[in-house]
């Protein structure tokens, strides 16, 4: 483990901040409506509103549960897509049909479902986790207990599936590839500390923990 990866993240955190955040500035200045993002959802249920749907690519893996995200994240994430940070085609494709309107309403709509607020406190990970969790620093950015994230423009990773945390986090690995990948300098650098097996016993613990994010099935999936 390098003994100044911690104090890195914490230091990189602020800067970082700064830049998601004149990213996503126009999109995040306008006010959303969970109303109108529930009419606008339609393109987004077919994968977000059905329990345990998993996509094919770039590995088969569940879909992020996104209903109780915060808001300032899904604009942020749908932001990053639009401009190429962020490669998956297919929501490269849908983020680059959305307004900063469209972006701010569908946020509203997802993150008003939110499920039971996790407690303040969650079970210290023991073993190999902890060693994970200590050398990737992941509370400083995403908080104590992996619900309550420092920056809203972060995301809530407990509870989230394991094998979508694990896509997620080897994706910030990649480079040079035009269809695959996520460019994040605070994430590509704790990502790449770490070995496949590592990120998947990560991910398993992470998954584990009891958080808000859920799947809110549409009633043509219930």
């Amino acid at each position: 483990m390098n003994p100044l990866m911690p104090t890195i993240v914490r230091s990189v955190v602020a800067v970082a901040t700064l830049f998601a955040g004149a990213s996503a500035a126009q999109a995040q200045g306008v006010t959303g409506s969970a109303d109108a993002g529930q009419k606008k959802a339609e393109m987004c249920i077919g994968c977000h509103g059905i329990k345990g749907y998993q996509a094919t690519f770039p590995e088969i893996h569940k879909v992020p549960k996104i209903s109780g995200q915060s808001d300032k994240y899904i604009v942020s994430a749908l932001v990053a897509y639009k401009k190429g940070e962020r490669k998956h085609p297919s929501m490269r494709g849908i983020a680059g049909s959305l307004t900063d309107q469209d972006m701010a309403d569908l946020a509203a709509f997802y993150s008003s479902q939110a499920g039971q607020a996790p407690g303040e406190t969650v079970a210290a990970p023991s073993g190999m986790a902890a060693e994970l969790i200590q050398k990737g620093a992941c509370a400083s950015c995403h908080g104590a207990n992996f619900a309550k994230p420092i920056d809203p423009s972060y995301p809530k990773i407990a509870g989230q599936h394991p094998d979508y945390l694990y896509v997620a986090l080897k994706s910030y690995t990649v480079e040079g590839n035009h269809v695959v990948g996520r460019g994040n300098p605070i994430m590509g650098g704790v990502a790449k500390q770490f070995k496949p097996a590592e990120m998947r016993e990560l991910a398993k613990y992470l998954g584990s923990l009891d958080g808000d994010l859920q799947t809110v099935p549409q009633s043509r999936f219930r």
